[in-house]
């Protein structure tokens, strides 16, 4: 069963370690309409890698960051913290991006997915129905009522990798199904959040909080 998400969703940057870089602007957004510094100040967008938030920051002066690298925007790891600056607090939405932001998003979140792959094997040996109707895995593109009996009859032994998944369920990309869900749940296009919590603006969501669920399971929070 999921519960009812936050009017405007409930995602802190805060969470985040790491991110992918999205876009780097070194003249700044002149486009941002909300935050006036983000005009004329060195600006990234970026993807958190743990829960998949889209975020701003400043690098640090003099410091550049390219698009697709990896870096740390937590304080927690100050010595990993070698180029972001100041990490604006509040998450952005999918419509907050720019043309090219948007543009390397899913090849983004296909790298954190693939980084994160015993989480999402963990899904695929856990995922319980969601009513007596409906079951998560199906909420996953792609999957349907047929695939998901494969999936519960196999997994009696529990799947060990996405080559594991694909070779005995015989789905032909593990990591691209997963993938364009979680594009989905970014973008705010879902009524149910299987992965992520509801971006801002989304409201009457039914989060289902396998991240989370999953990362207490394997000891990563």
């Amino acid at each position: 069963m999921g519960f009812k998400g936050p009017a405007s969703g409930d995602r802190k940057v805060s969470r985040e370690d790491f991110a992918i870089v999205l876009d780097f602007m070194p003249g700044g957004n002149p486009l941002d309409q909300h935050h006036p510094s983000h005009k004329n100040k060195p600006l990234a967008q970026a993807l958190g890698t743990t829960y998949f938030t889209l975020l701003e920051f400043h690098p640090k002066p003099g410091v550049t960051v390219a698009q697709g690298e990896k870096v740390c925007v937590s304080f927690r790891f100050r010595e990993l913290r070698d180029k972001v600056g100041y990490v604006w607090g509040e998450p952005i939405r999918y419509d907050d991006l720019t043309a090219v932001a948007k543009s390397y998003l899913p090849e983004a979140v296909r790298a954190a997915v693939l980084d994160l792959e015993k989480v999402f094997v963990t899904f695929f040996n856990i995922a319980a129905p969601v009513t007596i109707k409906l079951h998560s895995l199906e909420l996953i593109p792609g999957i349907g009522k047929k695939t998901m009996w494969v999936i519960l009859e196999e997994r009696k032994k529990p799947f060990e990798s996405f080559k594991d998944l694909q070779n005995r369920v015989k789905i032909p990309d593990p990591v691209g199904l997963i993938s364009e869900r979680i594009l989905k749940e970014i973008k705010g296009e879902e009524k149910m959040y299987l992965f992520l919590e509801p971006p801002p603006g989304v409201k009457d969501a039914i989060v289902l909080g396998y991240l989370h669920r999953i990362y207490s399971m394997l000891g990563y929070e």
